[in-house]
């Protein structure tokens, strides 16, 4: 028999599931893109202070010694940056499929202990 109060208990609770669910989420996200926003800040200042130091080196060596250890720290940077966020998208990304594992491991553990 279908129970009206027990239906609406777990709709409530499948609800709040998703709620909390959507709210790391989306704190996911907001740090993604806060993360994003200071190293492109961080990037652009580097980027001014290399310009600086640039216009006022006197010979071509200095000027190429300067340029080459800007490269060098801006390449570091870069891929220390690249790796932090594609972190940051994988744990994104088991966020997202936790909701999902539980239903997922019943319906397969039949699948399982057939083969």
């Amino acid at each position: 028999m279908f129970n009206i109060d027990e239906a609406s208990k777990k709709s409530k609770e499948a609800m709040d599931a998703m709620m909390k669910n959507y709210s790391e989420i989306t704190k996911g996200f907001q740090s993604i893109a806060t993360e994003a926003t200071d190293y492109s800040k961080k990037s652009f200042q580097d980027m001014a202070s290399y310009v600086e130091a640039l216009t006022s080196v006197k010979s071509a060596e200095a000027a190429f010694e300067l340029q080459s250890s800007y490269l060098k720290s801006s390449y570091e940077s870069f891929v220390a940056e690249a790796t932090k966020i594609g972190e940051m998208y994988a744990e994104l990304a088991k966020t997202l499929y936790k909701p999902y594992e539980a239903p997922f491991s019943r319906a397969l553990t039949p699948v399982a202990t057939a083969a």
